[in-house]
């Protein structure tokens, strides 16, 4: 009997105690429950607004100058209305304040999103434009590495060839010119350098892609008086005229030229045109010779 006795009494306090913690743990949920309600949780929920109202706060934003407080209003259109027409032009425009802000790995990629998907709107143009002009705006000096140099000639070039007679296509083939003209300053550089370590295949290298592939820009003249100079000094004689002639066919009046010729003179030599040579059948594309 005291056995059963101390069974029944241990089951009872088993029991009063699993009750007692079941009483407090619903206690602590409440408890947590009730600040989990008294948290603001307002600057967590995305506050769904017309397509054109945000997209109107959005222009008004970035009229005023307000530039990020009008990406975050592009934003919120395309996130919220992703398939309205108000989010195909808001992409454009996010594109832009991102360009403006200077944030131009995100207008690069908006923009080109926007292209991607509307390849033939009537703002596809300008999202190519804005393509290059974020890579333009990205160009190092001569001395450093040129990839942003070239993607935006690659992209400006794109803008011309899908978007023909746009009204962004002179300003894209002056930056083009002027990007071209820093790539040909970058070949200038490594071909002096070489040069002046007298590494003649490596200079000759660099100033015959000025001459061949950058004939257009005003480093031409002096890759030409660096080639006379460089044939001269490897003994290649008849290249070195050749430049010579061709520097002066081109450029008469230029110091470059009357350098070269200088130094002809002083070995005896001319200027002479063999018309064999690769400078002599690339000089009626020298911009010197046009007109």
């Amino acid at each position: 009997m005291a056995t059963t006795s101390y069974g029944n009494a241990a089951r009872s306090g088993r029991t009063a105690l699993r009750v007692a913690i079941i009483v407090a743990c619903a206690g602590f949920v409440t408890a947590c429950q009730s600040k989990t309600d008294a948290l603001d949780l307002s600057g967590y929920v995305d506050t769904i607004e017309p397509a054109d109202v945000l997209y109107n706060q959005g222009l008004a934003n970035m009229n005023a100058g307000r530039l990020r407080e009008a990406a975050k209003k592009f934003e919120a259109v395309d996130r919220q209305h992703p398939y309205s027409e108000y989010a195909r032009k808001a992409n454009v425009m996010a594109a832009y304040t991102s360009y403006k802000l200077g944030n131009y790995d995100e207008a690069i990629q908006a923009a080109r999103r926007f292209v991607n998907l509307y390849p033939t709107d009537e703002d596809a143009s300008y999202a190519q434009y804005i393509i290059g002009l974020s890579y333009f705006a990205q160009m190092p000096e001569v001395t450093r590495d040129q990839r942003d140099t070239k993607l935006a000639v690659q992209n400006f070039n794109e803008l011309l060839e899908r978007y023909p007679g746009s009204i962004y296509e002179e300003d894209a083939k002056a930056k083009i010119r002027a990007a071209r003209d820093q790539l040909a300053g970058k070949e200038m550089q490594v071909g002096r350098y070489y040069l002046e370590r007298r590494e003649y295949p490596g200079a000759i290298n660099r100033f015959r892609n000025v001459v061949e592939d950058y004939a257009n820009t005003r480093h031409v003249e002096e890759a030409l008086a660096r080639l006379v100079e460089t044939y001269y000094a490897m003994g290649l004689v008849s290249e070195a005229q050749t430049a010579a002639a061709v520097l002066g066919h081109n450029f008469p009046d230029s110091q470059w030229y009357a350098d070269s010729y200088a130094l002809l003179q002083s070995g005896g030599l001319e200027p002479r045109e063999n018309t064999g040579s690769w400078i002599s059948r690339i000089g009626g594309r020298i911009i010197g010779a046009e007109g």
